[in-house]
């Protein structure tokens, strides 16, 4: 697993995102942007230091890595260290609090005043 992402992370490193990367059929079809719309171009971005051009395309990318990173640390503490610390992410409810995050971030980021569209 650990591979895969690493050599996910040199690809992404390494390409043209103008020139390679795919395209969003919602946004192509409709003008609408996803909530997933820039995240190819932010990861790009994330992966060459650059934090405000990744913030620009796609905040709820950033967002949603830190959320992870904190998540899954939370679970490798408890299983190396033997404590037992609850992630807010275990709730139960903690899905449907982050699909309807990313609903708001769809609806305020298809807003003509956003400026954080990609």
């Amino acid at each position: 697993m650990l591979w895969f992402l690493l050599a996910v992370a040199l690809f992404y490193f390494f390409i043209i995102p103008d020139n390679f990367l795919l395209f969003c059929p919602l946004y192509k079809t409709t003008g609408i942007q996803c909530p997933g719309c820039g995240s190819q171009r932010a990861f790009h971005q994330l992966l060459h230091g650059n934090l405000m051009g990744a913030l620009q395309q796609n905040l709820l990318l950033l967002l949603g890595i830190i959320a992870l990173v904190y998540h899954y640390g939370i679970k490798a503490v408890n299983r190396w260290f033997g404590k037992n610390f609850k992630s807010v992410f275990s709730h139960r409810n903690a899905l449907w609090w982050g699909i309807g995050l990313a609903i708001l971030f769809m609806i305020v980021r298809n807003l003509s005043w956003y400026p954080l569209n990609p």
